[in-house]
């Protein structure tokens, strides 16, 4: 079958998924060591470039042979990685002591602003040397852009790129990208929907999901009665889903062939490779109205920061304008294959350098509609009691 022959092609990696706490993660981290609280400080002292590589911790957008090779060629600096296997899990190894290991990281939203530099396992950035690339960075990360800032907005923790919102995909043959927009999350409480649609098993964003079809905020404490309303909704959800994978490869392939008409969560990463090898009737859909602060869509953003490493690497800081750089931006949202809009858009000679077709992939024309009807992505302040219910649903669907 050429659709699947088609989509097995396409790698099984995401740079969100798991983005959010486990149990396990979130109970590892408690114990993980001190928190150092009032996290002003110096800079580390800094290694001589040729004595190792730059280490980095990372998604796997800034592994691309062509980010890596040019960073080597520009600096002659060789960069050793390793990808993430969530955000939290990287955490916890700096606050395990990894902070003598890595140089870079590069994790998403609320990580850095929270929990890192908080917790001294970060170090601050020059504001004079980088934040001039905010502006010319999409409007929305118009400095002091808050994530990118010190919860007192004193300190840049690092520098902005790939950016998008994950919701929920359509094939448009059967539904409408306006019937998605109109009916929202609403279309998997429909009874209707039951066995007709899919899950991507990326728990934390399915349980952010289900608390958007339950209407609460994912992002706000909830009450006894709101979290029985999000145990009605996961367990339905899950019963009622023809299949439930976390290979996007699998439910992009059930998309296709019609064993189902849409799946959550999912999102432009999930899709991009698929549009843009012709297959555009995936389509991302992102609600017109929600229950998070009347959004529906939820919006992540990935931040590069530099680690507090006693011996940091001398181009560390020279890593983090590299990717800033217009051939760089380029690289980062089309690695690997798998294309997605990147901060540095805004600028004419980034746009430049992605084709009509690769900027169709990524439904670039609809970046701001998603955008404005999405809400950012934070931590679940009530995750453990939630991802225990959701898994018990699990457990009793198997």
């Amino acid at each position: 079958m050429e659709n699947e022959k088609l989509l097995k092609q396409l790698v099984n990696s995401d740079p969100i998924r798991n983005a959010g706490p486990t149990r396990r993660n979130v109970l590892k981290g408690m114990g993980a060591g001190a928190v150092a609280l009032g996290a002003g400080m110096g800079l580390p002292r800094m290694a001589a470039a040729d004595e190792r590589a730059l280490a980095m911790l990372t998604w796997d957008g800034y592994v691309d042979p062509r980010v890596l090779d040019g960073f080597t060629d520009q600096y002659a600096t060789e960069v050793k990685y390793e990808l993430h296997t969530s955000d939290p899990d990287s955490v916890n190894k700096l606050r395990a002591g990894q902070t003598k290991i890595w140089d870079i990281i590069n994790l998403n939203n609320p990580w850095a602003r929270e929990m890192m530099w908080p917790e001294n396992l970060i170090v601050e950035l020059d504001r004079a040397r980088f934040e001039p690339y905010f502006d010319k960075m999409l409007p929305m990360f118009k400095a002091p852009y808050k994530w990118a800032m010190s919860l007192d907005e004193q300190h840049l923790l690092g520098v902005c790129q790939r950016v998008d919102t994950f919701d929920f995909v359509v094939n448009t043959d059967v539904i409408s990208a306006e019937m998605g927009k109109d009916e929202g999350w609403d279309m998997f409480n429909n009874p209707d929907m039951k066995g007709r649609y899919g899950i991507l098993a990326y728990d934390n964003w399915n349980i952010m999901h289900m608390c958007m079809g339950a209407g609460l905020h994912p992002f706000k404490m909830k009450t006894d009665d709101q979290v029985d309303k999000f145990e009605a909704t996961a367990r339905a959800w899950i019963n009622g889903a023809k299949l439930i994978s976390d290979d996007f490869v699998a439910i992009n392939l059930a998309l296709i062939n019609g064993e189902i008409d849409m799946y959550f969560g999912g999102g432009t990463y999930s899709i991009s490779a698929a549009r843009m090898d012709g297959l555009k009737n995936l389509y991302h859909v992102v609600p017109k109205s929600g229950p998070a602060d009347g959004k529906g869509g939820i919006n992540w953003i990935e931040l590069n920061s530099v680690v507090n490493n006693p011996t940091l690497h001398s181009k560390a800081f020279d890593w983090m304008e590299y990717i800033l750089q217009p051939d760089t931006s380029y690289y980062v949202g089309t690695a690997g294959g798998f294309l997605l809009p990147v901060g540095q858009l805004s600028d004419p000679a980034v746009l430049a350098k992605f084709s009509k077709e690769e900027l169709d992939s990524f439904q670039w024309d609809e970046f701001d509609y998603r955008i404005e009807h999405a809400v950012e992505y934070d931590v679940v302040p009530d995750y453990n009691r939630l991802y225990d219910i959701y898994t018990a649903a699990l457990r009793e669907k198997a």
